[in-house]
């Protein structure tokens, strides 16, 4: 679904990582390359509502095991609307990952409301 530029949710691909961002930000979430330069940057509210870490660590006397991480969005009537896998991997006996979930949320007076049934993608 294309929603069009200037209305909250749009998006665009970053010219250096080609990750699929927001239209509206000056910094991409992925790779962390700038995009613009935004005078404007103080009219901008962000914040991070929601941010978890946890680590997981295979036991030295268990085998390898394998891991997959999913994200799963789901809209205020609990229906999925996105679901991706983002990343696997293996952890050796005695290995461990950290893995960090964060959502960056802005506001800008400057961005229109999609039309209903379109928000959330």
């Amino acid at each position: 679904m294309s929603l069009r530029p200037g209305t909250a949710g749009a998006t665009r691909t970053c010219p250096h990582c080609k990750a699929t961002i927001l239209e509206s930000a000056s910094v991409c979430p992925a790779c962390r390359g700038h995009l613009r330069f935004e005078p404007n940057a103080a009219q901008r509210e962000s914040s991070t509502p929601l941010r978890v870490e946890g680590t997981i660590h295979q036991p030295a006397t268990g085998g390898a095991a394998e891991y997959s991480v999913v994200l799963s969005i789901r809209n205020e009537r609990g229906e999925e609307v996105t679901r991706q896998v983002l990343g696997v991997g293996a952890l050796r006996p005695d290995e461990e990952r950290t893995f960090s979930f964060s959502v960056e949320m802005s506001s800008s007076p400057d961005l229109k409301m999609p039309a209903k049934g379109k928000f959330g993608h």
